[in-house]
């Protein structure tokens, strides 16, 4: 058995095709575009490459792009500060505070601050609460797009059998709760589980999201279960996943590092901020979506 590859790059450009559809109606009724302010503190690297894709993906989905780029040495304070203002300002539907921030500011402090309505990135406390009690609100951006490219495969997944690799605030709890929204039958293994291969093996449904490369083996994996590999770890090979790249001979279906998760999370990104710009202004949201 060769795993079928799921292609998240192909399924991003449709969804992002979609929401740029969905843009242009939403400015026509509303009088403005969307806007996304995304706010980079410092000059790492990786997240200056991110803001930069973030910004160009805004631009291109007929959306406003409103870039904050800070110091390293900016305090809490200032960045509490400038985050209100957007949570003030009318033309900004969405607010991303680019992760990681320098040491001496409180994350948790930050994050908590951004308006729960222009939270794109789902990670304030009011949306996860929402997403647990399954009231709409907005939903982190890579478990959602993970969901999306299972419901592309398996477009019912009512009483599957899914294990979710990992508890983060980020990924895995909320993917594990976007599973169970799904009526599927969720078991989540993390550091602490004892075997966490005999979970594994009994799942249709696999998602690693665990942050160590090659984690999951191919003789963890269940012949033709669908493997989601949310891992995007650098090594001198190049960029790899959480999946070792074995499982591709026992699996039905597998996503790649790269091209597989990745593409998705800025893609369900444009579709948040479209979201939050149709609750603000009280317009349905876009069927589909």
């Amino acid at each position: 058995m060769t795993a079928r590859p799921i292609d998240g790059k192909a399924f991003a450009a449709t969804l992002r095709a979609r929401v740029g559809d969905a843009a242009a109606e939403f400015t026509a009724r509303a009088g403005r575009r969307p806007g996304l302010a995304v706010v980079l503190v410092g000059e790492d690297p990786a997240s200056s490459v991110y803001v930069r894709s973030k910004g160009k993906a805004t631009v291109a989905a007929g959306m406003e792009s409103f870039e904050h780029r800070l110091p390293a040495d900016t305090g809490e304070d200032a960045l509490i500060a400038l985050v209100d203002r957007l949570n003030a300002d009318d033309t900004v539907d969405g607010i991303l505070v680019q992760l990681p921030l320098p040491r001496h500011i409180d994350e948790r402090a930050v994050l908590t601050r951004i308006d729960p309505d222009k939270d794109v990135d789902g990670f304030h406390p009011v949306n996860a609460g929402r997403l647990a009690t399954g009231i709409d609100g907005l939903v982190p951006c890579t478990p959602l797009g993970c969901v999306m490219l299972l419901k592309d495969l398996h477009p019912d997944l009512s009483g599957m059998e899914a294990v979710v690799i990992g508890r983060s605030n980020i990924v895995g709890k909320p993917m594990a709760a976007l599973l169970l929204k799904e009526s599927a039958t969720v078991t989540t293994v993390h550091s602490r589980t004892r075997d966490v291969a005999a979970h594994v093996r009994s799942a249709d449904i696999v998602v690693a999201a665990v942050g160590i490369p090659g984690f999951v083996k191919a003789d963890w994996v269940k012949p033709g279960a669908t493997v989601i590999d949310v891992g995007i770890n650098r090594t001198e090979a190049g960029l790899v996943g959480d999946v070792d790249p074995a499982v591709a001979g026992v699996a039905g279906a597998l996503t790649p590092v790269p091209g597989g998760v990745g593409p998705m999370t800025i893609a369900v990104l444009m579709r948040n901020t479209l979201v939050a710009a149709c609750r603000r202004a009280g317009l349905p949201a876009p069927a589909g979506l």
